[in-house]
């Protein structure tokens, strides 16, 4: 790029579940000519559709979509695989004389292409691992709050397998103080590079709502997945070799699904106890991107 040559602009929509985040962009996409990159931790895996609430090629509207399906849900997609393809991809729409729009609610995905994260390459530890298996989640929780309490903000509080690994980063890169910037959510790993360093002009529009009517849509969103057939979608997931425990790990409604697929809670236990977690998740998704003072909210 030439010194006197303004920056390609990025768009970024980020918000809580629920919040209206694809029709906003698609509708942005038609305006401006742009191209979406879903920043979804759930839509990069093949299969997990009706749960991960996917855009349909219908709700697409003719607007290219980028990062969806690009993963078995068999084997752990990390925030260093979407950065590399979120990378890519920017680039390639740009190079297309297009303007990418990243879109979505995994907090940490977004920063680590926005801020240009250096990811650490943090080998499995097996012993440590093997340790931390036997603890229920809830200690595991505690024991990420001490090391990390804004990862801790952030992270799924009964997912085991993703805080046994941030537990696992944290304890092999030590006690590091965080970072200056105070809208900063990372703060024992990542180095970030100067904003004004970056390639692109990244512009972030925030998607909110109150939290009543975000709750009610919640549940409306929720009754219709289950008149759809998200048991039964979790089902082939499972015939088709995705264990009861990824699907577990795999959060939110694969988690309580299977769970109800497993007879260990009832059908009624797995809607509440549903219901209750994604309002939950929206709330730390707010929390999360709340911090970014780059953020204009609509």
């Amino acid at each position: 790029m030439k010194k006197d040559q303004p920056k390609p602009k990025v768009y970024v929509i980020v918000g809580p579940t629920a919040s209206g985040k694809t029709a906003y962009s698609i509708k942005l996409a038609k305006k401006v000519g742009g191209e979406i990159i879903s920043a979804d931790s759930r839509q990069v895996y093949k299969g997990l559709d009706i749960g991960s609430g996917k855009v349909t090629k219908k709700e697409m509207a003719g607007i290219p979509h980028h990062l969806l399906d690009v993963a078995s849900p068999k084997k752990v997609f990390t925030v260093s695989d979407f950065k590399k393809l979120a990378d890519k991809k920017i680039k390639e729409i740009i190079a297309r004389g297009k303007t990418p729009i990243i879109v979505g609610g995994t907090g940490f995905y977004i920063q680590a292409v926005v801020d240009d994260l250096v990811l650490p390459e943090v080998p499995p530890d097996k012993k440590l691992r093997a340790n931390l298996e036997a603890k229920p989640p809830s200690e595991l929780f505690a024991m990420l709050k001490k090391l990390d309490p804004i990862r801790a903000q952030e992270i799924d509080s009964k997912n085991p397998r993703r805080l046994i690994r941030a537990i696992e980063i944290a304890k092999a890169l030590g006690k590091v103080p965080p970072l200056n910037s105070p809208r900063d959510p990372i703060s024992l790993r990542e180095k970030r590079s100067l904003p004004e360093l970056s390639e692109y002009n990244f512009e972030f529009i925030g998607i909110k709502m109150d939290q009543e009517k975000l709750n009610k849509k919640i549940y409306q969103r929720l009754v219709e997945r289950l008149r759809k057939g998200m048991v039964a979608e979790v089902k082939k997931l499972h015939e088709g070799g995705v264990s009861w425990r990824r699907l577990e790990e795999l959060g939110l409604e694969y988690r309580y699904i299977a769970l109800f697929l497993q007879n260990k809670i009832t059908k009624p236990e797995m809607v509440e106890q549903l219901y209750r977690q994604i309002i939950k998740y929206s709330k730390r998704q707010l929390t999360w991107f709340k911090r970014d003072k780059r953020i204009i909210w609509q």
